[in-house]
């Protein structure tokens, strides 16, 4: 059996404001490809399909007309769990439709675990895997708040309860594979924060679980699973060096911070129970480049990527002193007739962004909710000091509204 395993997609996305709709389309096209050239029987997207609980429409239509297309590939089945940034309600709402096409969907738990735990059969009906299909597992999913408690005991309870909850998700899926002959393979998902789990500057991964630094160890994963497909950290790691324990990583750069990283997805083929990983490296489908110096060695870099034919953004950061309207002019001038487009100039003294390149177009639909917050502590000239502690409580007021969407949870412990 080849599964294929992915995630973090942030479908409607955008940088700086600039719409990334092609290239989630070119990614979406190339990956139906591999999946009809690798023969691949199951595919596994493990969370945050879109990079917003209210996608637009146009972001929508590629995720379904993606979906349909694989329907019609050798593609038997296709397992898609919720992640931070998705709406459960909104992956939910197609379930019982998508799932004529064999396309298995949980966005959110519901209560009972035994819903999350799926038995894939091959093209003769036989089983050949069995699946702990874990979304992302919110606050209240796992565990009770009661009055007093201080953070260590939040962050306690947190883990054990994450830890109970794959303990009692794996039990029923081995007792269900113990019904069946052969050597089957028990895979599951997740969408959280392992413990040594590597980030990348500007990428926008941010902690599960607001106020606590709460991480996953190794431990809370039963020996039972032979895969565990991952989500929610961009770059593809190993977790505790685990060849069978394995982040995908986003498949296109999140942000300037990804700009020199290999994207992949991971191609598994289990031999009995035994997986074998094969990294398949995902085409560039736009080009981003971080440039830093001065007015001249900006303008001598750029000239470089003019004359090998790029079309990369930019984000550039300035170091000098000239003012802000030559820097903008000169570097205007620099990249006017090529492919090239600047996205962002910031200065490298005050680490404040000084200028930003915004298409004309751009509307408040495009940005994502703390962009808009970030941009009004800047309209009105916030003190620095201030900042961080406003942040920390807008992200807690969004995370208690992103909560609140998980359908037909009326709280307490998995």
């Amino acid at each position: 059996m080849k599964i294929l395993h992915t995630s973090d997609w942030h479908l409607g996305r955008p940088l700086y404001g600039r719409s990334r709709q092609k290239e989630f389309e070119a990614f979406l096209d190339w990956l139906a490809g591999v999946i009809e050239a690798e023969a691949v029987d199951a595919l596994f997207v493990a969370g945050d399909i879109f990079d917003t609980t209210t996608p637009a429409n146009r972001t929508q239509e590629i995720y379904y007309r993606f979906l349909h297309r694989v329907s019609r590939l050798s593609c038997r089945h296709v397992v898609i769990v919720g992640g931070n940034h998705d709406s459960p309600t909104l992956l939910d709402a197609p379930r019982a439709l998508l799932r004529e096409l064999d396309v298995h969907v949980l966005g959110a738990v519901t209560g009972d675990p035994g819903d999350e735990v799926l038995v894939l059969r091959d093209a003769h009906g036989e089983p050949e895997a069995v699946v702990c299909a874990v979304p992302y597992l919110r606050d209240r999913d796992i565990r009770t708040v009661e009055p007093g408690e201080g953070a260590e005991d939040k962050n306690r309870k947190l883990l054990e309860g994450i830890e109970r909850h794959y303990a009692g998700v794996c039990a029923i899926a081995d007792e269900r594979r113990k019904g069946f002959s052969g050597e089957i393979p028990l895979i599951a998902t997740g969408h959280l924060f392992t413990a040594g789990g590597a980030t990348l500057d500007g990428d926008g991964v941010r902690e599960i679980y607001v106020g606590s630094l709460a991480r996953v160890g190794r431990s809370a994963f039963p020996e039972s699973i032979d895969y565990l497909a991952l989500g929610h950290l961009h770059v593809a790691q190993r977790v505790a060096g685990e060849e069978r324990l394995r982040y995908s990583g986003s498949p296109i750069p999140m942000g300037f911070g990804e700009a020199g990283q290999r994207k992949m997805v991971l191609l598994v083929e289990f031999s009995g129970r035994t997986p074998t990983v094969v990294e398949l490296h995902v085409p560039c489908f736009q080009p981003l480049e971080r440039l830093s110096g001065s007015l001249g060695e900006l303008s001598a870099r750029i000239l470089e990527l003019r004359a090998a034919g790029s079309d990369a953004w930019l984000e550039i950061e300035y170091c000098g002193d000239e003012p802000a309207s030559l820097v903008q002019e000169s570097l205007d001038d620099a990249v006017s007739g090529s492919l090239l487009e600047i996205r962002r100039i910031r200065s490298s003294r005050n680490k404040l962004q000084m200028l930003c390149r915004l298409d004309e177009e751009e509307t408040l639909g495009e940005l994502d909710r703390e962009t808009v917050f970030l941009r009004c502590l800047d309209a009105r000239g916030m003190d620095e000091a201030l900042r961080p502690g406003l942040i920390e409580c807008y992200r807690e007021v969004l995370h208690s509204i992103d909560e609140d969407d998980a359908p037909g949870v009326e709280g307490g412990t998995a």
